[in-house]
């Protein structure tokens, strides 16, 4: 068994951490997580700190032991602080509303394309070519993102589509005369 380079997770106030069995739960002010943890980590809970401890030394376990502490660690960030995402959209008649729980998108179709709000999940649009995902769950604040993002990925000629914000879409040049 083993620690090496990891250091536990603190707990802050206001969230409760229960292990039962291969099952940890995360509540916090903002909701609740729940996550099924592979059967060779031993995750220990003393007090207000949360320690991960491999059981061997063979490859895989060792690549699980990093993953496991920064799922464990995303959870308690997840429901104290959340997580967001932003995202642009750059050209000509392109926008984003919100009609109800839906999010709606003009992106240079026929027709716009709806997004149905999935659980823990809120959207914003603040301006009409700008969207900001939030919610709870890491993993699925930057899933929603990535499926709106392939809605209209940016093109590398004019740059048009939707982008993370502070994203760099490398131009290309186009044809030239001869």
């Amino acid at each position: 068994m083993s620690r090496i380079g990891f250091r536990p997770i603190e707990i802050p106030e206001g969230v409760d951490v229960k292990l039962d069995g291969e099952t940890i739960t995360v509540k916090g002010p903002k909701g609740e997580l729940n996550r099924t943890i592979s059967p060779t980590m031993d995750v220990k809970i003393d007090g207000d700190t949360i320690t991960v401890e491999r059981q061997s030394e063979d490859k895989q376990t060792r690549s699980l032991h990093g993953t496991t502490r920064s799922l464990i660690n995303n959870m308690i960030e997840g429901v104290t602080n959340g997580f967001q995402k932003e995202l642009e959209i750059i050209g000509v008649g392109y926008r984003a509303q919100l009609q109800g729980n839906k999010l709606v998108i003009g992106a240079g179709y026929s027709h716009p394309v709806e997004i149905e709000k999935e659980e823990n999940i809120e959207f914003e649009v603040p301006q009409n070519t700008q969207i900001i995902i939030k919610g709870i769950d890491k993993e699925q604040v930057g899933r929603v993102a990535a499926n709106i993002r392939a809605i209209r990925a940016p093109e590398p000629y004019k740059g048009k589509g939707i982008r993370y914000k502070d994203e760099y879409v490398r131009r290309k040049e186009g044809k030239t005369a001869k």
